[in-house]
């Protein structure tokens, strides 16, 4: 069974990657709708969401692989955190920084998602 701490960890990065999910698509439709968005779509907001994920990631997906040691979990969340990351390097506001971004937090939110399977059959 999984410990309580692990748990909340991975249902709290769970629920971070959906935030960080309908911050994209809102991020999108308000773009196309309108040509000025304001400050909460600015591009600061995925490097600050980025510095949250990484050590939240780490912490929960290391203690979950302490106890299951399905290495490939963690190698999923590390591929999201990646490809988190090199959405910081396509410029602002362009479709495929949306894509980047989400496909990001989805493997992310994937990896937290297999670890809490994982620690409920140790």
């Amino acid at each position: 069974m999984a410990s309580p701490s692990s748990s909340l960890l991975d249902r709290l990065a769970i629920g971070l990657s959906g935030l960080c999910l309908l911050h994209c698509m809102a991020g999108f439709v308000l773009l196309s709708l309108f040509a000025l968005t304001g400050d909460w779509l600015d591009h600061r907001v995925h490097v600050v969401g980025l510095l949250l994920a990484m050590p939240l990631a780490a912490v929960a997906l290391w203690r979950g692989w302490r106890r299951h040691g399905r290495v490939a979990i963690g190698l999923i969340g590390a591929m999201g955190l990646a490809v988190m990351a090199a959405s910081l390097l396509v410029e602002h506001g362009e479709s495929i920084e949306m894509l980047v971004s989400m496909a990001g937090v989805t493997l992310l939110a994937l990896a937290h998602w297999q670890n809490l399977k994982a620690l409920r059959t140790v």
